[in-house]
């Protein structure tokens, strides 16, 4: 394969339940001697970088800081190449810190709202300060729109619905700079400095890793660990050009 550079879903890629996946450890080793640009990438909105780079450490397996990208860091990107930097954060967790030194966090005057899983802090008076700097003239960043998600006690609402309700009251489309958009990939390759062509995006969902790499021109490689679903292989109109066992598999198909 003519590859230059890989995007690598971390959960059901790297690691599933808490476990390093068989491999993975050996395959992130080899990119990094091979000298094969590479970045470890998660649609997480509720952890830093620094943290995922924790958990996975925890694991037994150690990927740089800087080969880490999320949906966060995608907006940070996104706001610095329009240089506009003064932002408002509906956010929880510790995903503030990756957007320490990019600009001003402000209550006013904002140039972006960024909206991601708020959880609590998803309040109406937090939504009606972002709901105002919106009409005041800001445009509205959304890190992930999906709809719900299995917190422990059962399902709960994520970033979906309240950027949702936000476009509705504002009359505005929220730019959206997590997967399976194209704008992440395409920031993603803007931070490995590798035209679309060239890269391949190895994951383990068929639709928001493969086919949103495929939208973006990329070449998408589904992994059956993970979420990986054979009746969903065979109903789906996203074909993958090429599905391998796991990540471990990587290195062979680099040198093949």
């Amino acid at each position: 394969m003519n590859i230059d550079g890989l995007l690598i879903d971390l959960d059901g890629v790297i690691y599933q339940g808490g476990k390093a996946i068989p491999g993975a450890r050996t395959t992130l080793e080899y990119l990094e001697k091979q000298d094969i640009p590479f970045r470890c990438i998660s649609n997480t909105t509720r952890k830093c970088r620094q943290t995922i780079q924790s958990q996975v450490s925890g694991m037994g397996i150690d990927v740089p800081l800087e080969h880490i990208f999320t949906p966060p860091l995608a907006a940070v990107t996104y706001m610095r190449q329009n240089n506009k930097t003064r932002f408002h954060l509906l956010v929880t967790g510790d995903v503030d810190r990756d957007f320490a030194g990019t600009g001003a966090h402000v209550s006013q005057s904002a140039d972006y709202v960024v909206v991601g899983d708020a959880g609590d802090n998803a309040t109406y008076n937090t939504i009606n300060t972002a709901f105002r700097l919106l009409m005041d003239g800001a445009e509205l960043i959304a890190l992930e729109r999906d709809r719900y998600w299995m917190a422990q006690d059962g399902l709960a609402l994520s970033a979906g619905p309240f950027v949702s309700a936000l476009e509705y009251a504002t009359g505005k489309t929220a730019i959206l700079v997590g997967k399976p958009s194209k704008t992440f990939f395409d920031l993603a390759l803007t931070d490995m400095a590798l035209p679309p062509g060239r890269v391949a995006m190895i994951g383990d969902d068929l639709f928001t890793d493969v086919g949103g790499a495929k939208q973006a021109g990329m070449t998408g490689i589904l992994v059956r660990t993970g979420k990986f679903r054979e009746d969903l292989l065979h109903k789906s109109t996203v074909v993958p050009d090429m599905i391998i066992g796991s990540v471990a598999d990587v290195p062979d198909i680099l040198e093949g």
